[in-house]
This record gives C-alpha cells, structure tokens and sequence, in this order.
C-alpha cells in the first residue's frame, strides 16, 4: 500500500505581505498589521523588516511604536485575508486535487500519488517555493506521512527543544547557579511558533522521509504537537521539552493528569490515530481577462472588448450550470489606476443578448483617462440555473398560457435589470402578500431582482384601497353606522353610496398601540364630489371611539 504523504505550506507573513504586494514600498520599512484585542491593539502579521528590528506577533502595538519610531502600520481584513487564502488555494490546486484550508494562513495538500509528476517530493516543494516567491510571499514547508508531523516541521523547522535537564529543572542547584541557567525561550513554554530567519530566496523546508515520522519529531519543542495552553504550561512545569520526553512518558498517568486530548494529539502526530485531509473544492470563479495592444477610450472599443469577453464569460457559467446574478467590470488604465462599475440582473443569466444592454447603460461611467490597456470582467455574484423543472399539469397549463402570451416574464426581468441599473437595484420594489389581515400588514415590500412576483392574493371580503394613510380624523356622530354627511380634512362631504361594514379585530397577541381603540368596521363610501374613501368607526377599547379615514381608492 502506498505511503500517504501531507504537505503542509505555512504562509507566517501572509497578511502583510498582502498588503506589500499591493504597495512594495511598504516592504523596504517596518511594516505590521495590527487586530483588537479587548481594549489594545496587538501585531497580527509583520513584515521581514519589522521582524528584524525584534518585533514579534502578538506583540502590543505601543511596545512596537517604542521600539520603532517610523513603523508602519494597517488594520487587519479578515475577510480579505480569507479571500487571499482562497486564491492561495486555488494556486495549489496544480500540486494535488485534495487540498484544505488551515484558516488564517496556511493550506494542507494531500500529495499520495503526486510527487513523481514533479520529479520527487524534493522538486516539488522547489516549485512551491518558487511559485511564492514570485507572488511576493515568505512561505514554510513540510512533507510527512502524518498532518500533525508536516505541521510541525512546517513551523518549527530549526528550533529544537531544549533538554529537560538542563540548569532551569534542576531543584538542588545553588542560588547563583540558577539565576545563571538559560531562559527558556517562548516557544519552549508553549507559545508561538519561532520566527526562523529565512535567507532570501529560500523556503525553509523540511521533508520527513517515509517511516521517518518520530525521528522528525523528536528533537521538536511540544508546541510543534498542537496541545492546549494549559497542557503546555503544565508540561513546561513538569520539566518536559521535547516530543520525546513527551513520548517516553507512561500513558496512563498521562490520561489521567492531561485527558485523552494530550495522548490523542501525541497518536495523531506519530500516525496512530488517522487525520483525514479534510479538502474542500475551491470556490467556483468566473472570469476573463483582455489586454490590449493598444490603448482604447472610445465606448465603441469598449464595448467590442465586451463583446469578445462576454461569449467567453456565459460558456464558462453555462458549462458549470450557473447564471450570473452581477457583474463586475474592471478597466485598468495606462497609468497604473483602475476603475470599476457592476450590474445587477433581476434573474441569473448566462444569456449574452441579456447581460449586454445592462453593461452598455453603464459604460459612459467609466473614465478611460490616458486609455485602458486592459479588461476584466468577472462575475461576482453568481447561481445555479436549473434547465429542466419538472411540474405537474397546473404548472404545464400555466408555461402553456405564457408562452402563447408572449415573453411578458422575460420582458419585466429585463425591464427591473435595466431600471436596477440607473436607478439600483434596491429602489426597484414589488409587494408580496403577507401572513396578517391587519390592513397596514397585509402585504410586504421586497426587492424586485430578488424575489419572484406573487402568485395568488389573500382573497378579501371588500377590496382594499390603493392609497393607504394612518388614520385620520373624521367628525361624525359617534354611532356605529355614517348619517348622510360628515366632515374630514377640513371640508364637508355628502355620502351617495356605501358598502360595508367589514369588522377587523386587533391581533390580540400582539400590543399595537395604533390598534387600542379596539374592532373597526371598515366601509367603502362613495360622496357626492366622486371621492371613494375608506372610513372605519373604531368600537373603542383604551382608546375612545369614533370614525377615522384610512385610504382613497382609485
């Protein structure tokens, strides 16, 4: 049986150099990002410069500010970290097709079955190093039969356990012996991992031969076995070191003392208790890229780069069943700037006679400046799209009626994509019906582009006005039923017609304080002037009783 073998890539700079890639000056001076921590803020990521001067991760930014008067500093962006790592992961999806995510810095492949096609373990991790020196990253290896091996080797590679024996654990020493002993360093506690001074142009690599896993681990200080604070600090009590004073310890008293967690890490290291990679596919991403000879500034050029790109885009989307839901159009200009502009549609497409027009409205937006010499277009948001619905005789009826109707639903999806964009996307509402029979609560207002019109309405007793108001006043005899005429909004009306009455009661479970005047009785009046109002003559209840004018039909 084939030896299983892990890679582990540990990116320990990854958040500043994101930020260096973007802006290299920021690689020549002490550079950190920094994160809240309670009330302080402490360095998350720092440059190699930064490093040099003797700042450390986890660091209080003050600390860092005494020790270096023109550092350089950035809020950490989680999100954009994550999404750093989902590029990253993509990337070392050409080293193996199972590869996982260590959240916030580093990935884990599985590479059983795949280093001879890179000439050998060895070569392939001097492509890895290669591959990220060229994106401008600092990047630590490790290869190993086990996960928590090659995680170890990765960020632990050239810091070697102190013995337990040494000056610091000896109780019998004399006094000025003691104050003499070696400080134990950080990570021998239990802390971070070490920061190992990497030459430039060099990955420090460590591979762990097949059967090899103890000897690799040995000499590791215990932080390289991923336990727990607490175990740490009281294992550094006890005098222990290295993975090997761990191992040669009795079992027993270590369950007993530290748990099952301790002796589960301990197995999973040395390979006696599996950890499956758990890999996940990257996620999906549709893209296209255009570089020009020659810079372009005309809506015409533009559109013709668009329609070049856009076929290419919609195959992409259409050979993993998907639509886009929005686009987002980059034009990178000659010197050096970007713009970029996005349409939403109000259903995913991966039409092309569709998404054009939408990308037309919105090209006079753009400034070509000196003149774009390269185009991106991606879709940003996207959906599946199911080809095939099976439905019942009902729904077959109604796709029969439509089609023979015309494209009316095409019609308005493409109507509120191009409202959507001149005007947004939220301005572009529809109303959904809702699950009360309070007037003012019988219907919701949702987004057009996401949400599907409303089939069939709650069937009322009397219609429901058009235009709807809190109520107002209206002077009248207090009885339940309107005399010929009544005042409101300062003018007299005369009734010619009515109809009604419909009683609504207030939602007993709910304290509506607009509803303490206790049951209504809605009617539907027609005055001589030809105004058709809706008054309701509330009971009373808290509140006192009386005629109220709620709405105006049509």
């Amino acid at each position: 049986m084939r030896n299983r073998r892990i890679l582990s890539i540990w990116f320990p700079r990854l958040a500043a150099e994101r930020h260096i890639r973007r802006d290299p000056n920021l690689g020549e001076v002490p550079f950190v990002v920094v994160k809240d921590v309670g009330q302080a803020q402490v360095v998350a990521s720092l440059s190699e410069a930064a490093e040099a001067i003797g700042l450390y991760e986890g660091q209080p930014l003050r600390d860092a500010h005494a020790m270096s008067a023109d550092l350089l500093t950035r809020l950490s962006n989680p999100h954009a970290e994550a999404a750093f790592l989902n590029a990253l992961h993509r990337w070392a999806g050409k080293f193996s097709p199972w590869v996982a995510q260590e959240k916030p810095d580093a990935l884990v492949l599985d590479l059983t079955g795949c280093a001879h096609l890179f000439d050998g373990e060895e070569a392939l991790a001097r492509q890895v190093d290669e591959d990220c020196r060229a994106l401008g990253l600092t990047v630590r290896l490790g290869i190993a039969d086990t996960l928590g091996c090659a995680w170890a080797l990765a960020r632990f590679a050239g810091a070697q356990g102190a013995h337990h024996r040494n000056g610091d654990a000896i109780d019998q020493e004399a006094r000025a012996t003691r104050s003499r002993a070696g400080k134990r360093r950080h990570w021998e506690r239990g802390g971070a991992a070490p920061a190992v001074r990497v030459p430039a142009g060099q990955a420090d690599m460590r591979i762990a031969a097949p059967g090899e896993t103890y000897r690799a681990l040995a000499d590791l200080p215990l932080a390289a076995l991923r336990l727990e604070a607490h175990s740490m600090a009281q294992l550094s009590r006890l005098g222990l070191r290295r993975v090997r004073d761990l191992v040669e310890q009795p079992r027993a008293g270590l369950v007993r003392r530290f748990g099952r967690g301790l002796v589960a890490r301990m197995d999973q290291a040395l390979g006696s208790v599996p950890e499956p990679v758990s890999a996940a596919p990257p996620p999906d991403r549709f893209a296209v890229r255009l570089s020009l000879p020659d810079p372009i500034g005309l809506e015409d050029d533009v559109m013709a780069a668009i329609d070049r790109m856009l076929p290419r885009l919609c195959a992409a989307l259409r050979n993993k069943g998907k639509g886009a839901r929005t686009l987002r159009l980059e034009v990178y200009r000659c010197d050096d700037t970007m713009q970029w502009m996005s349409v939403t549609l109000a259903k995913p497409s991966d039409d092309p006679e569709q998404i054009r027009p939408l990308l037309r409205l919105r090209i006079e937006d753009l400034d070509a400046g000196y003149g774009i010499d390269m185009m991106r277009l991606e879709a940003a948001v996207h959906e599946p799209i199911h080809l095939r619905t099976y439905a019942g005789h009902m729904e077959a009826t109604e796709d029969g009626r439509a089609r023979m109707a015309g494209t009316k639903g095409k019609s308005l999806d493409r109507l509120i994509g191009r409202l959507g964009t001149r005007l947004g996307t939220d301005a572009i509402t529809r109303l959904h019906p809702a699950d009360s029979h309070i007037p003012e609560k019988t219907s919701l207002t949702v987004t057009a582009a996401w949400s599907e019109p409303a089939k069939v309405w709650p069937a009322r007793h009397l219609p429901r006005p058009l235009i709807m108001w809190p109520p107002e006043m209206v002077i009248a005899p207090d009885v339940p039923r309107l005399p010929g005429h009544f005042r409101w909004r300062g003018r007299d009306h005369e009734i010619h017609s009515l109809r009604g009455p419909e009683r609504i009661a207030p939602e007993w479970w709910l304290d509506d304080p607009a509803w303490r005047s206790g049951p209504r009785d809605y009617w539907d009046v027609i005055t001589r002037d030809g105004h058709r109002l809706w008054l309701f003559y509330a009971h009373g209840g808290t509140l006192s009783s009386g005629w109220f004018c709620q709405g105006a039909f049509a």
